[in-house]
Parts: C-alpha cells; sequence; structure tokens
C-alpha cells in the first residue's frame, strides 16, 4: 500500500481548487450574459400586460411594469394648429383609469410593434387607433422607452401622439 504524501495532498488540493474557481468563473459568466439578454418578445409583453391592464381598468397590473417615476406626455395640435406637448403623471393616468365609467368602453388598438433594445434601454414603437364604446376617436403612435431597473424591466417614459384625420379605420 502506497502511503500518501504532503505533495500528493497538495496537489489535490490545488487541482480541486483550480476546478472551483473555474467553474465559479463560467457560472458568473455564464449567469451575467444571461441577465443581460432581453428579447423583442419580452419587450413586446411588457406593453402587452401594461394595455391588458388599461384595458380591464387594472391599475395594480398597469403599475407592475411601469417605474415609480414614470414620464407620461402627448404631442397634438392644438384646434389653432400650434404644435403642443403635454406632460402629466402617471397618477393622473391611473387615477382616470379608476375613475373610469364601468359604462365607459376605451380600446386601444395596436397595429404594430417596432423593437429597438441596447443593453439595459429598450425602445417600442406602437402606431395605434382609439375607440371608446367602439365608436372611433383618434389615432397615433405610442413611443415607450423602458430601462432595466433594480426591479426588472420597467417603463420609465411614454409619450404619444394624437390626431383625428389620416387615419387608417379599416
Amino acid at each position: 500500500m502506497r502511503k500518501s504524501t504532503n505533495f500528493d495532498i497538495q496537489y489535490l488540493n490545488n487541482h480541486t481548487m483550480k476546478f472551483y474557481i473555474t467553474f465559479l468563473y463560467l457560472l458568473i459568466v455564464t449567469s451575467s450574459f444571461s441577465q443581460n439578454d432581453f428579447s423583442e418578445k419580452e419587450a413586446k409583453q411588457i406593453i402587452d400586460v401594461f394595455f391588458e391592464g388599461f384595458h380591464k381598468g387594472d391599475t395594480l397590473l398597469m403599475k407592475g411594469v411601469m417605474a415609480d417615476e414614470m414620464i407620461l406626455q402627448t404631442a397634438y395640435s392644438d384646434k389653432e394648429g400650434n404644435n403642443k406637448i403635454r406632460s402629466e403623471s402617471a397618477e393622473g393616468l391611473l387615477t382616470a383609469i379608476t375613475n373610469r365609467p364601468d359604462s365607459q368602453k376605451w380600446d386601444e388598438r395596436l397595429e404594430d410593434y417596432k423593437i429597438q433594445i441596447d443593453g439595459n434601454l429598450a425602445h417600442v414603437w406602437t402606431p395605434y387607433q382609439f375607440w371608446v364604446n367602439d365608436i372611433f376617436s383618434h389615432c397615433g403612435a405610442n413611443a415607450f422607452t423602458l430601462a432595466k431597473t433594480n426591479d426588472g424591466w420597467k417603463i420609465i417614459h411614454l409619450i404619444d401622439s394624437r390626431r383625428k384625420a389620416d387615419c387608417n379605420t379599416n
């Protein structure tokens, strides 16, 4: 029977330690890459959840995909043709949805999704038609900015355009 030497034990300890260090390094690198992967499908899902809450009147569902300090704006032309940008609090939108009468149905019909992603930032462009109680109201486009936060991906900015002319309501 062969007697173990300090050299053999030290050799095994060094190789075992190298294996664990290599394994830990690969685990960290792999998980950091997978955490940065954000797909167009995931971006679309965030927008879909936002509008699911919007249509159902479920502000908690909407808040789940909104940053606490989400910026909300509208770009439009007034009756005199002056170009305007109106800023509103996200809380104002949520209050309007909460106070919407049950007899009133808001239906924002998204026509498309154009999505761009770069690292911790994403942009989702959604042309839409807006209908109230099945009567056409206006059309335009939503521009959502999403960012990766400590709480996951959230909508940090939403600006929409609104117009009544040149809308495809077919």
